[in-house]
């Protein structure tokens, strides 16, 4: 009875034994040279979190700071960044240049994506009269101009019946520093069909039937001392 004892005393610890060399090799040891906890903060900044939640109607516009002091290729791919979207020496390549040495991880390329996808947003959800949609992506004077537009046409009972065609070109043409905010200025050129309803059902103007070029020239702004990525829409004009 008691080798048939030892015999499984021996067996359970011959399992111990690899079980727990099993679990050192799926989680490992530490050695005191593993990577810092993850800042969540630092990460939206990076570009790590792509994956965070946020609200849908949120266009983040591309721009994030980096730790540390950029190396001299980090420097001369901005600077080559730079010049496809304003040319060396301009006035706008210079305005630029001020915004990324505050903020390393400002891309303009990429800035100017991300204010496509703004605009084709807020231009739609104004055509629908989307008051939730538009309040993230404009700062307060703004919004305020839109929701007093909306609110007009909703007290004459007109809807606007928009399709968006596409936006043909997307350019930066203007950008500064003033203190800590960034002011980037886009002009889109965009095609549009629209008409608008009245109250009766009877097209007041517009033609569904014709595609329009709209010409805009919008300012974005953003404190880049702020850990809040979202640029905001802070000017709008018209072209035309």
């Amino acid at each position: 009875m008691n080798e048939l004892f030892d015999i499984y005393n021996i067996i359970f610890l011959v399992l111990a034994v690899a079980v727990f060399l099993r679990l050192r090799s799926v989680l490992g040891r530490r050695t005191g040279n593993e990577r810092q906890p993850v800042d969540p903060y630092q990460a939206r900044e990076s570009g790590e979190a792509a994956g965070a939640t946020r609200p849908d109607n949120v266009v983040s516009l591309p721009s994030a700071k980096q730790a540390g002091e950029p190396s001299s290729e980090q420097s001369a791919e901005a600077a080559e960044r730079l010049a496809r979207i304003a040319p060396t020496g301009s006035a706008l390549n210079e305005q630029l240049t001020a915004i990324v040495a505050s903020d390393p991880g400002f891309d303009p390329e990429h800035f100017v994506t991300g204010a496509r996808a703004a605009y084709e947003m807020i231009v739609t959800a104004f055509a629908e009269g989307d008051r939730k949609n538009l309040k993230p992506l404009l700062s307060k004077e703004v919004f305020d101009g839109f929701d007093a537009a909306i609110a007009d046409r909703e007290s004459r009972g007109e809807k606007v019946e928009s399709t968006f065609v596409g936006i043909e070109k997307a350019e930066i043409v203007d950008a500064s520093l003033k203190g800590p905010t960034a002011h980037v200025t886009v002009r889109f050129r965009s095609e549009l069909i629209s008409l608008t309803r009245g109250r009766d059902g009877t097209v007041v103007e517009g033609d569904a039937n014709k595609v329009v070029e709209v010409v805009d020239i919008w300012t974005f702004a953003r404190d880049v001392s702020s850990r809040d990525p979202n640029w905001k829409l802070v000017a709008t004009e018209s072209a035309d």
